[in-house]
């Protein structure tokens, strides 16, 4: 009987514990959820940034074939 209760014990001394990690592991996440939720990452830069792609609209568009070398020999 003694063997029993503390097979039983045990047990729910694991489950607290388990719990209490799960709680702890899931308000982690909402609070760093909530801290990227204000970050905003199409801001126009501040300082000296630099554009690094600059389309030249009098450029014809390239034809599928020639776009899709560009794509298998670039990766883009």
């Amino acid at each position: 009987m003694k063997s029993w209760l503390q097979l039983v014990g045990n047990t729910v001394k694991v489950f607290i514990v388990f719990m209490g990690c799960t709680l702890i592991f899931y308000y982690g996440i909402l609070w760093v959820s909530k801290e990227y939720e204000s970050y905003h990452r199409y801001d126009e830069p501040k300082g000296r940034a630099v554009k690094v792609v600059q389309m030249d609209e009098h450029q014809p568009l390239p034809e599928w074939v020639e776009r899709l070398m560009f794509f298998y020999h670039f990766g883009e």
